[in-house]
């Protein structure tokens, strides 16, 4: 059961005597362990069910490395964009750029990319070729089929394609993480 805050660096994943995390979930906010924010609670499911889980919040999309907090884990990474649409949060409906990110400490815009979803998986990628991905969240759900993105004033094709992800949940995921979980640790996933 819960031990605390979720790891956020190697250094507290040992602390708590895991030598190899069985997911690390990466997400475009601030890490909020409250209810009100999906990764918090999709973390503390998958605790409740056995596994470990750690946190990267916000990477810098622009370095490799950023991903590789923790190594490579067990059985997969989790992706989310983000409580809100990345898009959503960076631009207003005029497409003018929003200069204030309320799931960033201090209000801080640019901490995460636009597309977040799609860019936090081509992150992982490059540097984890074969472990599984798997997103989920506001942006993935939406983006789950082929879609009209404002933005871009274009129809674009899933986010599933784009992103490289092996497996998209949506909607509400606290059942099917964990059957993706105990799948995945049984071998059959």
């Amino acid at each position: 059961m819960s031990n605390g805050f979720l790891p956020i660096s190697k250094q507290e994943m040992e602390e708590r005597g895991i030598t190899q995390l069985d997911f690390v979930y990466v997400i475009g906010d601030a890490y909020v362990d409250h209810p009100s924010f999906g990764h918090a609670i999709i973390s503390r499911v998958l605790e409740a069910n056995g596994y470990t889980v750690g946190i990267i919040s916000q990477p810098d999309w622009k370095k490799k490395e950023s991903i590789d907090v923790f190594g490579e884990p067990r059985l997969g990474f989790l992706v989310m964009g983000g409580n809100m649409d990345s898009m959503v949060n960076h631009y207003s409906v005029s497409k003018k750029l929003r200069n204030m990110d309320a799931f960033t400490p201090g209000g801080l815009a640019g901490k995460r990319p636009d597309y977040a979803t799609v860019v936090y998986c081509n992150l992982i990628r490059q540097t984890y070729k074969k472990t599984p991905v798997i997103i989920g969240g506001i942006e993935a759900s939406l983006r789950r089929l082929a879609h009209y993105d404002y933005w871009s004033n274009k129809v674009k094709r899933s986010i599933l394609l784009d992103s490289g992800a092996d497996l998209l949940l949506y909607g509400m995921g606290e059942r099917s993480i964990v059957e993706v979980a105990d799948a995945l640790n049984s071998g059959s996933g």
